[in-house]
């Protein structure tokens, strides 16, 4: 790989870790990616992301309108370079479509829209294939052989991106987890001390009360729980706390 290349690449790579740090959210960053994606990698002139859902396949991202339409016509038509890029796990080129005849349902559409060579490359997440990078172009034998080594690079610096962002994404939805269980244990602690208070029980008898109504009218224990205090106080249960996680010591 020539200097200017691996120079381009850091640079690119460089571009992902300041994404990395500057989107809230996995949206934003798979957004911004796949147009680094076409911009860093030349002659790609578009870039879509596909990922695996529900055991099939949709695009999350694409620089522009024709990396969507082109991803499009594969999942319309169940076959294409990005799914088998995607179910097999190794890299799919089309140096010329007018010459390929893998897809000929795919090849047909594509070539309308002005496609006429492909990169698709799989991103590898934790030893699994959770999606592939498309890059599109619009003139035959497009890749050379260090744009094809530049794509591969550039796309497992992507892996190893989207691996952190998706690990992020995991643990912000861990804290909102907690944050709800926490709220919810308080409205139902809330709903034992007035059952405890009414019926003159124990907490055991009050929490069986609350779970056989619960199973009966099929709904949430949370929510016969807040129907409770309501119906006593006139006023839904207070909001809890927000879960803060223990700072660690220093």
């Amino acid at each position: 790989m020539s200097d200017a290349v691996q120079s381009q690449l850091a640079s690119a790579y460089s571009r992902l870790l300041t994404l990395l740090a500057d989107s809230s959210d996995v949206d934003v960053f798979l957004d911004e990616m796949v147009r680094v994606a076409a911009e860093v990698v030349s002659p790609a002139v578009a870039c879509g992301l596909t990922v695996r859902r529900d055991n099939g396949a949709f695009t999350v991202a694409s620089s522009d309108a024709l990396a969507a339409r082109s991803d499009e016509i594969q999942y319309g038509a169940d076959e294409g370079p990005c799914l088998d890029a995607l179910r097999l796990g190794h890299v799919v080129e089309v140096v010329d479509l007018r010459d390929d005849e893998r897809w000929p349902s795919y090849r047909e559409h594509a070539l309308r829209h002005g496609i006429r060579g492909s990169l698709s490359l799989p991103l590898t997440v934790d030893g699994e294939t959770v999606g592939a990078l498309n890059l599109y172009a619009t003139r035959p034998q497009a890749y050379t052989d260090d744009a094809r080594r530049h794509a591969t690079a550039f796309a497992d610096q992507c892996a190893a991106a989207l691996t952190i962002i998706l690990r992020q994404a995991d643990q912000a939805l861990l804290h909102q987890q907690l944050a709800d269980a926490m709220a919810s244990r308080s409205v139902i602690d809330q709903a034992l001390g007035v059952l405890m208070g009414q019926q003159r029980c124990t907490a055991t008898a009050a929490f069986a009360f609350l779970r056989e109504a619960s199973q009966h009218r099929n709904r949430k224990l949370r929510d016969i729980a807040a129907e409770v205090i309501t119906q006593v106080t006139g006023e839904s249960p207070h909001p809890t706390p927000e879960f803060v996680a223990p700072r660690q010591p220093s």
